[in-house]
């Protein structure tokens, strides 16, 4: 016999990708708006201009040097600039090698930058989001910090890989626009993802919130990943200038910092999200078995009476002739 459910036990459908997409994005925007967002991205700012600077300090000569160097190894580089000569634009010849390095140490920024942020913010950006939203999801056992930090490196270490396995595809002008945000947005949705998850969400949740997102959420590293590329053109903007490079590179720093943590927000509002719903769907589904099994003792009464019922007016009929 079927049983009907009823409208309180009726299953939640589970959320659209597409909205848990757009509504995390323009929450993502406006809690970086909140001064406790801004001040978490004053530290990871502190601790990158320091290394940035001290390694500028220390090796930016040397390192312009052997750019230049490998430059001149070249024999098209010799035809470049007998080409730039001859149009007179023979002055780009002393800013492309400081820009050829600032876009090489662009990526080591980029995922320093993300570490820091990953490290430093993200767990305090979940804890905002969750006290906002989510006060009610409960926290379930995860990786830990431990196995948040061994995922990060891992995933750093495979971007690494992919950045240097793909220099020589740079200097073909359409890949550099694409091959660097798609490796940096890779990573980001590695580290965000899973950083978003690991202190509310058990391993099984976790795996199954990337098998349903996991193109959404690649997509989401993706568009990180161009944002955080768009800060290169402050980056390179004081390259060949040396005050306005020490004043352009913290602020690229703080941009790069600023979109980061915009990311770790956009991925914890749409991992949050998406938990909770798994979750109302699961017990969702554990009422309708309760539902189920509560019938089940009625309707096996009424299958078990139904013959009586059709027994008795037989037995009625058939008297003695």
């Amino acid at each position: 016999m079927a049983t009907v459910a009823e409208p309180g036990l009726r299953p939640t459908r589970y959320a659209l990708p597409m909205n848990l997409f757009l509504d995390s994005f323009w929450r993502a925007v406006l809690y970086c708006m909140l001064p406790r967002v801004i001040a978490l991205s004053i530290v990871p700012l502190l601790l990158m201009v320091a290394l940035s600077l001290g390694l500028g300090y220390w090796f930016w000569e040397a390192a312009l040097d052997q750019v230049r160097l490998w430059m001149e190894s070249f024999s098209y580089i010799n035809m470049v600039w007998q080409w730039l000569d001859n149009v007179g634009a023979g002055s780009l010849k002393a800013v492309l090698a400081p820009l050829l390095l600032v876009f090489a140490a662009t990526p080591v920024i980029v995922v320093l930058s993300l570490l820091v942020v990953a490290w430093l913010m993200t767990p305090a950006l979940v804890d905002l989001v969750v006290s906002k939203r989510f006060a009610g999801l409960q926290r379930k056992p995860g990786s830990g910090l431990a196995g948040s930090l061994v995922w990060s490196l891992m995933s750093t270490v495979l971007a690494a890989l992919a950045l240097l396995i793909s220099v020589p595809l740079w200097l073909v002008p359409p890949l550099v626009l694409l091959i660097p945000p798609l490796i940096w947005g890779w990573l980001t949705y590695r580290v965000m993802a899973f950083d978003a998850l690991s202190g509310y969400a058990s391993k099984e949740e976790r795996r199954q919130i990337f098998k349903r997102h996991g193109v959404w959420l690649l997509v989401m590293g993706v568009v990180s990943g161009y944002l955080g590329a768009a800060p290169s053109v402050v980056w390179a903007m004081g390259a060949g200038f040396a005050p306005a490079f020490i004043i352009l590179v913290p602020l690229a720093i703080w941009i790069y910092t600023l979109v980061f943590a915009f990311a770790s927000l956009w991925f914890s509002h749409f991992c949050l999200a998406a938990l909770q719903a798994l979750r109302n769907e699961a017990g969702a589904g554990f009422a309708m078995d309760m539902g189920d099994a509560s019938h089940a003792p009625q309707a096996a009464a009424q299958q078990e009476s139904a013959p009586a019922l059709l027994e008795a007016p037989a037995g009625g009929l058939t008297g003695p002739q």
